[in-house]
């Protein structure tokens, strides 16, 4: 695992909208910033008028016609309600209680931005072929109805998450078909990938980075130098793959070095480097660590994919816009 620098630990895998469904944690998305973006346009609905009859001596009135449900936005023709939508965001805004303040214009792009992916997820899941029978989602209902403790305390969590049983029905089809998708694109990351191992001399500042460079120039040994300035990490980064380090220009270097081979001074934000391979593998286990940023990517990269690909029409104006 790479040194303190690269210590990806505390990286967000994405970015969750919280929700008050601590009961049984069924409502799961990621997807790193849910933010609207992607090629959406925005529409405005004009209201319907009711035309004026012309002919007053009509006996038998036409037959109405159904009223149309609003919308707050439409993903390649499948509609999400603004009684979702809005439904969705108090209980985000409830789950903010006691938390991080956020305005309501951030609160609401964020909400739809996840209902937009929840569907996006469903239409895929759909798509490759996973189909949830009335059956199976009977199975998963009763069982959060048994986990909560009986049908009388669920329907209580219902009412106090602001859910009838049929949106909750909705939304927990949802939750299944995503969830499905989501462990389908995570299944395709592999276990294994090209890595390197690396060891580096990190200074703070330019004129000391390059007189170290000197001395390796001279001849002195990279490992005595990295022990010198790092003696508890040895300036071990460990293994990795592409795409994997918060700092390009290392990654970059390193994957263009030989074992035994050092770079040129690397300037980032964190400070001066120099590093050097220690061994390559062109197939080396991925660390757990490694695959979970990797599969972080690779829905993010779906995602962005099925942005681009679709057909998003946002009906509503945030607030504040």
């Amino acid at each position: 695992m790479p040194g303190g620098e690269y210590n990806r630990a505390g990286m967000n895998v994405s970015t969750l909208i919280l929700r008050k469904v601590s009961l049984l944690c069924i409502l799961f998305f990621l997807v790193s910033a849910c933010e609207v973006n992607g090629p959406v346009r925005t529409e405005t609905v004009e209201p319907i008028q009711s035309p004026i009859p012309t002919n007053t001596i009509t006996l038998v009135p036409p037959t109405p016609t159904p009223t149309p449900i609003p919308m707050a936005a439409m993903v390649n023709s499948e509609g999400i309600t603004i009684e979702e939508y809005e439904a969705e965001l108090s209980r985000y805004r409830a789950a903010l209680e006691g938390g991080l303040p956020q305005n309501d214009q951030e609160a609401g792009l964020l909400v739809l931005g996840d209902l937009i992916n929840q569907v996006l997820l469903t239409q895929g899941a759909v798509e490759n072929g996973f189909l949830l029978g009335e059956d199976a989602l009977q199975i998963q209902l009763d069982t959060l109805i048994t986990a909560a403790g009986g049908q009388d305390k669920f329907n209580k969590w219902l009412q106090e998450n602001e859910y009838t049983q049929e949106s909750f029905n909705k939304t927990l089809e949802k939750s299944i078909l995503g969830a499905w998708m989501r462990d389908h694109i995570l299944e395709e990351v592999p276990l294994s990938a090209e890595q390197v191992h690396v060891q580096q001399i990190l200074l703070y500042n330019s004129d000391q980075a390059n007189q170290v460079l000197t001395e390796l120039e001279s001849g002195r040994e990279f490992a005595t130098l990295a022990a010198l300035y790092e003696p508890v990490t040895q300036g071990n980064l460990g293994w990795f793959p592409r795409d994997f380090l918060p700092h390009p220009l290392i990654e970059e270097a390193a994957f263009n070095l030989q074992p035994g081979e050092y770079s040129q001074v690397i300037e980032t934000s964190v400070g001066f480097h120099i590093i050097q391979v220690v061994e390559r593998d062109p197939d080396h286990k991925l660390s757990p660590e490694a695959r979970l940023i990797w599969k972080e990517k690779a829905l993010q990269e779906w995602m962005a994919m099925q942005r681009e690909q679709s057909d998003i029409v946002i009906l509503i104006q945030q607030q504040g816009e």
